[in-house]
């Protein structure tokens, strides 16, 4: 079998031709070049997206080599990425790797609005404060239209507050109104009506 060589470096390697010789590859060598190699092969495999994402929640993955997995899923096709898995790793609580997952859903675009337009207008509240949250750490150009139009409707004082939170960062003077109504939706909340007045603050940049 001849060698390919690795597109990041000068070192040649054999070439991986299934998944299962790509993953092998991947768990027995320890230098970063081929190591790398593998993930290059790994994710031209059916299947192969997964297991990556496994390896960026799998805590003992090192730094470097979870970023270069990063990048590789960022270069996917929208259309074959498994959006909604990479979208669960903004779920957890290693920061490094919820960045890493900010930074692939970014390079996917519109692609992930019907994912998060699924999750919003769901029955189940904790999906649609992810889904908030989503839209404020990606922060693509129809974030704050979708978030204002949740907020029109939305009775849930936690996702709620959750969206009011970006809206202090994202939100203009004409979104002011908005928030001055849910002020009277909530009321009774001494809460919402003290992140309101925080948020309204931000937006007028007092």
């Amino acid at each position: 079998m001849g060698l390919v060589k690795n597109k990041s470096t000068s070192t040649a390697f054999t070439p991986l031709t299934s998944l299962e010789e790509a993953i092998q590859t991947y768990s027995e060598v320890a230098d970063f070049d081929h190591k790398s190699f593998a993930i290059e092969a790994i994710i031209s495999f059916d299947g192969g997206a997964r297991f990556l994402l496994e390896e960026l929640k799998n805590t003992n993955t090192a730094k470097n080599i979870s970023a270069y997995i990063a990048a590789e899923l960022g270069k996917m096709d929208a259309k074959k990425a498994p959006i909604e898995e990479i979208m669960e790793l903004l779920k957890l609580h290693n920061a490094y790797v919820r960045n890493l997952g900010i930074s692939v859903l970014q390079n996917y675009g519109d692609a992930i609005k019907y994912y998060i337009v699924k999750f919003l207008i769901g029955d189940d509240k904790d999906l649609r404060i992810f889904a908030v949250n989503v839209l404020g750490d990606v922060n693509f150009a129809e974030s704050r239209d979708m978030l204002l139009e949740l907020l029109e409707n939305e009775e849930d004082i936690n996702v709620s507050m959750t969206a009011v939170d970006y809206m202090a960062e994202i939100g203009e003077l004409e979104d002011i109104d908005s928030l001055e109504d849910i002020k009277k939706r909530f009321h009774d909340e001494p809460y919402v009506q003290f992140a309101i007045d925080r948020a309204i603050k931000c937006i007028k940049g007092e």
